[in-house]
């Protein structure tokens, strides 16, 4: 494992008791950084962080991420937690909403997930990014994903979702590109994580008969270059989509 240096920086990572998340939180510690995890499930939290504790400084904050005043408190908790200061947000946490053809989607569903997928990146950047401002850096990456350059059958709202957070990776990128504070997505095939869990098998088949690789992502090989995005020596990209698809990605 090459070592990324982030010693001295806090991340807060979103959706990190399990998962791409979970990976990411373990790779941050293990460079160096402290690490706050922001989650809704808390019992899978406390888990994480016994299982973290070991690597670095971490904290865990039960947060509704769809709620604003939920993350201005998160954001207030962990700054007392962590010296005052937010160097890393990692736009992780993400639902799929099921698969069906867009017509037959509830449409309560297809608003969830536009809300977490979506709207929670909005809102955690919009309560973050004043602090890296103020101090003059800061690395946010949006865990987007191929469904959303590509657009998946049967899962329209995944899809739109996840389109959406590209664009605003991008527009954000541009707002913030001479104030110190860089902002790229990613753009994940399927990585074997309990997402799976909400998805039919047929749909599970169809991701991974699109993927020149012949398998899905490991949560390791996303870590890795969620990890190096977070650092200062990525230092000239932003606004830029970062492929993580085993060759599926034409552009």
């Amino acid at each position: 494992m090459n070592q990324v240096d982030l010693a001295g920086r806090t991340a807060v990572i979103t959706g990190g008791a399990r998962g791409i998340g979970y990976a990411v939180a373990l790779r941050m510690l293990r460079s160096g950084a402290a690490v706050a995890l922001w989650d809704l499930d808390a019992p899978r939290l406390s888990q994480a962080a016994d299982e973290l504790s070991q690597f670095g400084s971490i904290s865990t904050h039960v947060v509704e991420l769809t709620d604003e005043r939920a993350v201005e408190t998160a954001v207030n908790k962990t700054l007392a937690a962590h010296g005052g200061h937010i160097d890393i947000l990692v736009n992780n946490a993400g639902i799929t909403g099921g698969n069906g053809v867009t017509w037959e989607l509830d449409p309560q569903t297809w608003r969830r997930v536009i809300d977490v997928n979506l709207v929670a990146p909005f809102l955690t950047c919009h309560a973050v990014v004043p602090s890296m401002l103020e101090q003059g850096y800061g690395r946010i990456i949006n865990i987007a994903s191929i469904a959303g350059k590509e657009g998946n059958p049967n899962a329209s709202h995944y899809s739109a979702s996840k389109a959406g957070l590209i664009g605003l990776t991008k527009s954000l990128g541009k707002e913030l590109a001479t104030k110190g504070v860089l902002v790229n997505a990613v753009t994940p095939a399927a990585a074997k994580t309990e997402l799976f869990d909400s998805m039919t098998q047929k749909h599970i088949d169809f991701m991974l008969s699109k993927i020149p690789m012949g398998r899905f992502l490991q949560v390791d090989e996303a870590a890795s270059l969620i990890a190096w995005l977070a650092s200062e020596e990525c230092a000239f990209s932003t606004g830029a989509v970062f492929d993580l698809s085993g060759g599926r990605a034409t552009y």
